[in-house]
This record gives C-alpha cells, sequence and structure tokens, in this order.
C-alpha cells in the first residue's frame, strides 16, 4: 500500500482558512475574527503567566539553570520562559511551573 503525500494546496500565511474551506465571505469573515481572537487571547494568558514566573526568577537571584531545577524542566526551556516564546509552551505546563514555585493559579470566568 503506497501513502498519498503529495502537497496539492498550500494555504498562505495571513489569508482566511474559512474561505478557503468553502465558507461563504460572511461567515468565513466571522469565523476568522473569533479564531484570532482566541489566539490573541491565549497569548496574552501565556505571557502574563511568563512573565510571573520571570519576575520570580529574578526576584530569587536565580541563575536560568537552577530555575530549571525548581521547574523541573531544561535549562533551555527556562530561557524560552524568560523570552517569552508563548508558542511553546502549553497553558497547562505554565501552570504546574506556577504551582511548583508555590504560586497557584485561579481562573476567574466572567
Amino acid at each position: 500500500m503506497t501513502i498519498d503525500t503529495k502537497i496539492r494546496h498550500v494555504t498562505r500565511p495571513g489569508a482566511n482558512l474559512f474561505l478557503e474551506l468553502g465558507f461563504s465571505a460572511k461567515e468565513a469573515k466571522q469565523l476568522h475574527a473569533a479564531s484570532q481572537k482566541q489566539i490573541n487571547d491565549t497569548r496574552l494568558l501565556k505571557e502574563q503567566l511568563m512573565t510571573e514566573l520571570s519576575t520570580w526568577i529574578e526576584q530569587h537571584h536565580l541563575k536560568q539553570a537552577e530555575a530549571a531545577e525548581i521547574l523541573m524542566v531544561s535549562r533551555p526551556r527556562v530561557s524560552d520562559v524568560v523570552n517569552k516564546k508563548t508558542t511553546k509552551f502549553t497553558i497547562d505546563t505554565l501552570v504546574e511551573m506556577m504551582s511548583r514555585i508555590g504560586k497557584p493559579v485561579t481562573l476567574a470566568v466572567g
């Protein structure tokens, strides 16, 4: 059995994927806007958690290797947190890190 791996179409960056999937222009615009908002909200939440972690590291005068031991991650992962590389982390992972430093995260809906 042969698996077909040919690329037949590539959506260019910034394009409205929903239009390309066949949604009407109006619906595609709404779906695209909603997805962009969700992506932005998630990025902002990750940045907030990363700022808290970075501040804690700085306040405790820790080197990245020392922080890595406490957070139970590699030193490069700490660097990614400090440099706010949000795409490399899930919210769950950042919440676990916060817990490891004794800063529980509370979720507020509203």
